[in-house]
């Protein structure tokens, strides 16, 4: 790793921590279970969309042990305008069920374990756990996150495990929740994937702009 780099990197969290000082998810979850949920909904989904179905899901299965009892197909009829609405409905109460009978009804706070429910990988769990227990386990790579750390020349790679595994030999471990949170926002303020606002952005004098 070269010592431009980390300048790089450094730069690039003040800017983001000068523009939004209080990051946080947007996606609207008053507990742990709740915020699991929706982030397995958000995959491929707006965060407002998903928004927008879970009070009517949460009303009619408001727990896990709720959720590890729900048909199916009465699921999917719920979050269906997430997209892929069958693959994550059974995912769902999947999990529901392996919570419920693994681990005695607690969502489990370990990368390790989250990862064994069923619909969780690595994004997911990152997100969970610097969410709802405030652990920096590893980075979330969304399309976002993914797009403007190969914008900014942070990474050269594709593949969000290895551009995670970039980003945080980069950043300190104490930003990896707040970085994900700050470039999401970023990506869909100002750096969008087709209309980048680069004379909105106070990074473009070192952006190499490496837009694709």
């Amino acid at each position: 790793m070269t010592r431009d780099l980390k300048k790089q990197a450094q730069k690039t969290l003040e800017a983001l921590r000068a523009r939004y000082p209080e990051p946080a998810t947007l996606l609207v979850a008053r507990n742990v279970f709740e915020l699991l949920v929706a982030t397995i909904l958000a995959a491929q989904c707006t965060d407002a969309r998903v928004n927008s179905i879970t009070p009517r899901l949460f009303a009619a299965w408001p727990d896990v042990f709720f959720l590890a009892r729900a048909d199916v197909s009465e699921v999917e009829a719920v979050v269906r305008p997430t997209g892929f609405y069958k693959n994550k409905a059974k995912n769902l109460v999947a999990t529901a069920r392996r919570i419920c009978e693994v681990f005695h009804g607690e969502v489990p706070c370990s990368l390790e374990e989250l990862i064994t429910l069923p619909g969780v990988a690595r994004k997911t769990a990152n997100v969970v756990l610097f969410g709802a227990f405030g652990v920096n386990a590893g980075l979330a790579v969304d399309t976002h996150v993914k797009r403007i750390a190969y914008r900014l020349g942070l990474t050269d790679q594709t593949n969000p495990d290895l551009v995670e595994k970039d980003l945080t030999a980069l950043f300190p471990r104490e930003e990896w929740g707040n970085i994900n949170h700050r470039m999401v926002w970023f990506g869909r303020d100002v750096c969008r994937a087709r209309s980048p606002s680069c004379g909105e952005c106070e990074m473009a004098s070192f952006c190499p702009k490496k837009i694709r």
